[in-house]
């Protein structure tokens, strides 16, 4: 064996030799090295023996090659199956969420109550209330700008990757830690895949018992934070499984929340702009896209300018990614898109909160269907009232002043066309001093007792004594009320103590008619309840709210007849033909009589003509009305009416603190004579249903210009007798609902 591997060895050496034609060298036999570079192992030839021999490593550079290489080897042993482990789970959890989804058109409407939708008397939209849902929406068929804006601004690959983008949670989990949060705090890096996981809330479903309410739900679901993250990539993967990408947008654009009530893209586009989302321009499809970095925060109600803003960085994304040329790019950024009519004026919000309080809850704030109520709100009147009182407010009103207002527009059967609750006009939710505030109503209380008078046969000419008098109270100490100004006038004329506001005069009336009786038709036209059985109720220390006095007010204009307020028509649910229910209000009984409510009518024109409450005057149209100022005048009213309106203006500070030199004759006309004149703005002039002099027979008169001692019972008024046989006619007239 040794020889023949010598043999090879000279074989070689023979071909060396020949080729270079020099004779080989002697040389000593060796030993061969183990792990030689070339030539053959034990037994072989020095094939190997030409170049030089490696480098040896110290022993702690081997030592640390080894470990590295033992690490590694641990780590790729370790990682691949670690990740053969991780993605076996999240294909598990996948097939799993991919086996539970349902069709996604059962997925477009997340809502789990519905919404209600309100209607002027004209049919048009001005309120809505609860989550809006304006029908579901396919990503094939809304506006081409709109799905552009939203893919640009949320998710730029969305049409490229598969569920998750490994590149946008990176770069969000840079900015996160660049700014001092948490990687996984702030900027999720979300794809829209990854935002309808969450709108969908991973297929969990709302659990009274698990969340107090449905915002605590919405909270959970959209959480941050890592355990959220990988909760949401089975799920991601499922969608993107189950559906299509116009799909999986198609869901996204009906369930996104866009502020101000609206849930989806189309429900917001009907909100803000008054047209359906396939009809938005790429301002206004900036502008919706936009609001899903912060609804609430960019909604146009809110602040149209900070929306504008954001609507232009959706604009300039559209831009840089081709989704608008350079023309539509500076067309849309010079001309911001803007809210309809509708939202801009945001009318009727404290009309609107009033009706939603007059309807059962399970179908207005916890209703499950979505409702749509056809109400009496005249827009017109209602911009009017709002503008009225920002007028006064403006120029009439010390800027330092923190009074309240409140104006209720009525018509004479009840129907009422426009409320304002307070100084702030486009709020809802709000405090409404309409109908929420109870204070007294001082002297718009006194038409009552004139009203009680006139149906019980005294005339507008009836004489009362304007003297000082003092009422005895069983129980309670004796009390003589006095007039504003400190003076008496003698005998006088129902009108004038009602022209001027007389006092004791009325006081003398109420006494002399019987208070019961007074209490009986006050209560009766709807002005108060519970109102106290003492001499001083003819001044109007009773309690009201604006709304039940506008109501009764309303009373005297419609010919005597009670109303019960009202602003709901019909309600309906949505797809449906018939009505549920219609208005809850309207006329009701006769409380006194026609030619009672005719004169009475009479007088409060006088009122306005030459008393108190001059400043509501119009000149060209007939207006009837009555002041009021209560004690240390904490409350300033006024109350009106022309032909076919009523109108009723409050005023005071919510802490009950007097109002600086204001009565009713003051800030309240003045506001009635602002509202009136926007209202009647175009209109022809109507006379007022009243009497006038010659229509009723004066009684003979008797002097009544002595004063009375304490003690002694007040003056009466001349009374007229009534003719007993009018009276039976009257009586079965009213039974049989004649006016």
């Amino acid at each position: 064996m040794t020889q023949k591997g010598g043999g090879r060895g000279r074989l070689v050496a023979d071909k060396r030799y020949s080729s270079s034609k020099q004779p080989p060298k002697a040389s000593k036999p060796t030993k061969p090295r183990k792990n030689a570079r070339r030539g053959g192992g034990n037994g072989g030839g020095g094939g190997g023996g030409r170049g030089k021999p490696p480098r040896r490593n110290g022993p702690i550079t081997g030592l640390i090659i080894g470990l590295a290489r033992l690490i590694w080897r641990v780590i790729w042993g370790v990682g691949w199956r670690l990740a053969m482990i991780v993605a076996l789970v999240v294909g598990a959890a996948t097939l799993y969420f991919y086996s539970t989804l349902p069709d996604y058109t059962k997925l477009l409407d997340g809502r789990t109550r519905g919404s209600v939708t309100m209607l002027d008397d004209q049919g048009k939209v001005f309120a809505w209330r609860g989550e809006t849902f304006g029908g579901q929406i396919d990503a094939k068929n809304v506006s081409p700008y709109l799905r552009d804006a939203v893919v640009a601004t949320e998710d730029r690959r969305f049409y490229h990757h598969f569920g998750i983008s490994p590149r946008g949670i990176a770069s969000a989990m840079a900015i996160n830690m660049r700014e001092g949060r948490g990687p996984f705090d702030g900027n999720g890096g979300s794809t829209i895949t990854q935002q309808t996981a969450k709108l969908l809330c991973l297929g969990v479903k709302f659990d009274p018992k698990k969340w107090k309410n449905e915002a605590a739900y919405e909270n959970d679901c959209r959480s941050g934070g890592l355990r959220r993250k990988i909760k949401e990539v089975p799920y991601a993967f499922a969608l993107e499984l189950k559906y299509s990408k116009d799909e999986i947008l198609s869901i996204y654009l009906n369930r996104a929340y866009l502020g101000a009530g609206a849930r989806g893209f189309e429900a917001a586009s009907e909100r803000y702009f008054g047209i359906s989302a396939a009809n938005v321009d790429p301002q206004q499809a900036a502008m919706l896209a936009g609001l899903l970095k912060a609804p609430s925060y960019y909604a146009p109600t809110s602040s149209l300018e900070r929306s504008q803003e954001r609507a232009a960085t959706v604009l300039n994304l559209m831009h840089g990614q081709g989704y608008l040329t350079d023309r539509q790019y500076l067309d849309a950024k010079n001309n911001p898109a803007t809210l309809s009519q509708a939202a801009q004026k945001r009318a009727g919000g404290y009309f609107a909160d009033w009706v939603m309080d007059t309807i059962p809850d399970f179908l207005s704030r916890d209703t499950t269907e979505d409702v749509v109520i056809n109400t009496t709100l005249d827009q017109r009147i209602q911009s009017a009232a709002e503008d009225a009182m920002k007028s006064v407010y403006d120029n009439k009103v010390s800027k330092g002043s923190k009074a309240e207002s409140a104006i209720v527009v009525m018509s004479a059967d009840g129907a009422v066309r426009g409320m304002v609750g307070g100084r702030a006009t486009k709020v809802s939710g709000a405090f409404n001093h309409a109908t929420m505030a109870q204070r007294q109503t001082g002297s718009t209380f006194k038409p009552f007792v004139y009203a009680t008078a006139l149906d019980l046969g005294y005339t507008p000419d009836s004489m009362v004594d304007d003297a000082p008098v003092t009422v005895k109270m069983p129980g309670s100490p004796d009390w003589s009320p006095r007039n504003y100004e400190r003076s008496y006038m003698g005998p006088i004329t129902l009108t004038t103590a009602l022209e001027h506001s007389v006092n004791v005069a009325t006081v003398r009336v109420s006494e002399a008619v019987g208070r019961e009786n007074v209490i009986k038709v006050a209560e009766g036209f709807g002005f108060a309840q519970d109102l106290p059985n003492l001499p001083s109720v003819a001044l109007g220390v009773g309690e009201s709210d604006l709304l039940d006095m506008t109501g009764a007010y309303a009373g005297i204009l419609n010919g005597g007849s009670s109303v019960q307020p009202y602003g709901l028509t019909s309600l309906t649910l949505k797809g449906d033909d018939q009505p549920l229910f219609g208005k809850p209000g309207g006329i009701g009984e006769r409380v006194i009589s026609k030619k009672a409510a005719q004169e009475l009518t009479y007088m409060m024109r006088q009122v306005v003509l030459h008393g108190t409450g001059r400043r509501a005057n119009i000149d060209g149209y007939e207006i009837a009305g009555k002041t009021g100022t209560t004690q240390s005048a904490r409350d300033a009213w006024f109350v009106g009416f022309t032909s076919d309106y009523v109108v009723g203006v409050w005023m005071g500070n919510d802490d009950n603190t007097p109002l600086k030199g204001t009565t009713g004759g003051g800030l309240p006309a003045e506001i009635f004579h602002e509202t009136m004149k926007r209202v009647l703005n175009g209109e022809d002039p109507k006379p007022l249903p009243m009497a006038h002099p010659g229509d009723w027979q004066v009684p003979a008169q008797q002097s009544q210009g002595q004063s009375q001692s304490a003690g002694q019972a007040p003056a009466q008024p001349q009374r007229q007798r009534r003719d007993p046989s009018q009276s039976i006619l009257n009586e079965l007239l009213n039974i049989f609902g004649s006016n």
